[in-house]
């Protein structure tokens, strides 16, 4: 029996781990087995990617087209046009921190925290995009009409942007890991923008626009010889708006459902150690008192901004003031396809020799080609041979942002290790200034048109408006460009500090699992005992 009870007694020592035995008991060589990194595969990585399609093919069809379907299709006036755009692009930038706090309180399910965000919005955000292309019999209400569902639109994709881009910390929690996404996930939203550009333009480009030599002559549209051939052509644009919105709506919900069905969410592991995730506020104040933040969103703001007055006009500016008018669905084509070609190159080119250096390099090689389209006479070949070029630098703004914004959120948590649940703030609050600020600029520059002198359906503008989008696409962009450049030479996350950082969090990850395996072997002995 007393042998028995010895073995018994020997036996379930064995079974104890050896971080709760006393030092006289342990085992003389214990070896701990190597930690397995997160590595994400290529699938994953693809799922990853494809679910930032939907922002960008919707982004890029409303930022593209919206200013001139409103003044030409829709038939608004320049100055409710500035409007819509303004409180549309406005309320949208409100929504994005709203819904980073709502976020930011939203608890854990079997789906995650951020995966029933993009799943509950994205059939009315589907419905409500189709309503924006869609010409309400209602001359007296078109502005509300637009108002209304532009403004709604821009909520529902803020509810599966904001929370697709705070994913990108809770896919892995290996820094080249998340770059790696990151990349894929750029070329992705590329090709978004690619197809944004190609459906919206290729099929309102096939549809014959009406025009009038004379502006006068369309308020007699109706009641001269051209009036049916008017009607008509004004019927099929559209119809061919509506139809191209059909598309791009059904392209968003397959990419929604390939996004849920291929990515999971991960938990850090000192994170679900917290009982309460932080106060929203709280974690406000912080993240604004973070100066690497300030640092990345004020030079990316400007740098943004400098691209968005440059989407927003350049239909505009192909059609009137290079005369293209029939070209410039190819022209964005162009831009596009070379933007989504090089991204690649710029992932490349930040790992060989660091991301403050590819900023400098990729954002301010647009500047000649800027300086180039105000210098040279209107020549398509020309046209195109900067188009290329300008996408290579497209490239480089669409992917350094993103790419950046985890190296500060991982200097954040060093800096208050005690604090999480702050990402939706972080990806929520760089959102919102860049969309405030390209409300405004679009709000300025429709705003511009209409003290320019601008004719709704006329085939040529006055001097005035071609000056006036000369100045918008090529001389505003280049100083907004130059003063972000400034701005960058202040942030202080280089190739360094960021080595540093992944040590520091690898050890604290390291720390945070060890002390769970303890509390795990402390629960494993009280069910032995």
């Amino acid at each position: 029996m007393a042998k028995g009870e010895g073995a018994e007694s020997g036996s379930a020592a064995g079974l104890l781990p050896t971080s709760i035995l006393q030092a006289s008991e342990r085992p003389a060589q214990v070896k701990e087995p190597k930690k397995k990194k997160q590595q994400l595969s290529v699938c994953n990585k693809l799922c990853y990617a494809v679910g930032g399609a939907p922002y960008q093919v919707t982004g890029c069809a409303l930022g593209f087209f919206l200013q001139i379907y409103l003044l030409d299709v829709a038939q608004v006036g320049p100055f409710s046009a500035s409007i819509i755009l303004f409180v549309g692009r406005a309320w949208d930038a409100i929504t994005d921190p709203l819904v980073g706090f709502c976020i930011s309180k939203s608890s854990w399910t079997c789906l995650g925290r951020l995966m029933p965000w993009i799943i509950f919005s994205t059939p009315l955000a589907v419905i409500a995009y189709f309503l924006i292309w869609f010409v309400p019999d209602i001359p007296q209400g078109q502005t509300y009409w637009y108002l209304l569902f532009y403004c709604l639109f821009e909520t529902l994709v803020t509810c599966f942007h904001v929370p697709y881009s705070a994913l990108t910390m809770f896919i892995s929690t290996e820094q080249t890991e998340r770059d790696s996404a990151t990349a894929y996930r750029m070329t992705v939203e590329v090709l978004g923008t690619v197809l944004g550009t190609a459906i919206q333009g290729q099929i309102v480009g096939q549809a014959d626009m009406p025009c009038f030599q004379d502006h006068n002559s369309s308020a007699e549209a109706s009641q001269s010889t051209n009036g049916t051939h008017y009607i008509t052509s004004h019927r099929e644009t559209q119809n061919a708006y509506l139809l191209a919105a059909g598309v791009i709506a059904f392209i968003y919900v397959i990419c929604a459902v390939i996004l849920t069905l291929g990515v999971r969410e991960r938990r850090e592991p000192y994170e679900a150690k917290q009982a309460e995730p932080i106060a929203y506020f709280q974690g406000l104040r912080l993240v604004m008192s973070h100066g690497p933040y300030i640092k990345l969103i004020t030079g990316f703001l400007f740098t943004s901004l400098a691209f968005m007055l440059v989407e927003g006009n350049f239909v505009l500016f192909c059609t009137y003031t290079l005369g293209f008018r029939n070209e410039f669905q190819n022209l964005l084509l162009a831009i596009m396809l070379s933007a989504t070609f090089t991204i690649p190159v710029w992932q490349w080119f930040l790992t060989r020799f660091g991301k403050k250096t590819a900023v400098y390099v990729g954002i301010s090689s647009a500047v000649p080609f800027l300086i180039l389209v105000a210098l040279m006479e209107s020549n398509l070949i020309v046209t195109y041979v900067v188009a290329v070029a300008a996408g290579i630098s497209v490239a480089a703004a669409f992917l350094l942002p993103w790419s950046m914004l985890p190296d500060v959120i991982d200097d954040f948590h060093l800096k208050q290790p005690h604090f999480h649940g702050t990402e939706p703030i972080f990806f929520s609050f760089y959102v919102f200034f860049t969309k405030f600020a390209s409300g405004v600029s679009l709000g300025i520059s429709t705003l511009s048109l209409h003290f320019a002198g601008y004719k709704t359906l006329s085939c040529s503008q006055p001097e005035h408006v071609k000056f006036t989008l000369n100045m918008l696409v090529t001389m505003a962009p280049i100083v907004l460009i130059l003063l972000g450049l400034l701005l960058f030479k202040l942030y202080p996350i280089d190739e360094e500090r960021r080595r540093q950082n992944k040590k520091a969090l690898q050890a604290l990850r390291d720390e945070a699992s060890s002390s769970g395996c303890s509390e795990t072997d402390s629960t494993e002995l009280a069910s032995i005992l």
